[in-house]
């Protein structure tokens, strides 16, 4: 036979079963407002020589929207960047987002296109690239940007970049 609590033993059984679910609804919600408020972070993009690699959220941009000219090439001045040091006889590995590679990218040297847009999700180019002056290299360092594109092929608007400075080993 069962026993089943009466009187005020069922209420004071009820009172607690409901202090426990108003308190797992309040600790959910908390939960919620904590990641609603957080940002999203923009996607990412990789650089890879060799066994290294360096990675960075966007420089400016990454959300989608289309930058202005101006917002542009402050971000190109930008020197809060990653560095990494390429020995032009290595292989340069690009890697982007599959998020970036959708709306189309492309590699830019100095500020100036060095490949056609792609939507592929990875590039390479080899390192003697990026200290050649015909390909207008000057001197031992070369900003490198990922441009990310709105989707249409050949497209000049830019909504991310990822900038990243080359660094040739001596």
């Amino acid at each position: 036979m069962t026993s089943m609590p009466r009187g005020a033993a069922a209420d004071a059984l009820r009172v607690v079963r409901r202090r426990r679910a108003v308190a797992v609804a309040g600790a959910v919600s908390a939960g919620l407002l904590v990641l609603s408020a957080c940002d999203k972070p923009t996607p990412m993009s990789t650089i890879t020589v060799g066994d290294t690699s360096v990675s960075s959220e966007a420089t400016c941009g990454g959300e989608g929207d289309t930058l202005q000219a101006a917002a542009i090439a402050k971000c190109l001045k930008d020197k809060d960047i990653k560095t990494i040091t390429v020995d032009p006889d290595e292989t340069v590995r690009f890697g982007v987002d599959p998020d970036v590679a959708d709306d189309r990218w492309t590699i830019w040297m100095n500020g100036q296109p060095l490949t056609e847009d792609s939507g592929k999700t990875y590039r390479t180019i080899p390192g003697s690239v990026f200290f050649n002056a015909q390909y207008g290299a000057q001197g031992d360092s070369t900003l490198v940007t990922i441009k990310a594109g709105d989707g249409k092929t050949n497209s000049q608007a830019v909504t991310g970049l990822w900038s990243f400075e080359l660094k040739k080993d001596a």
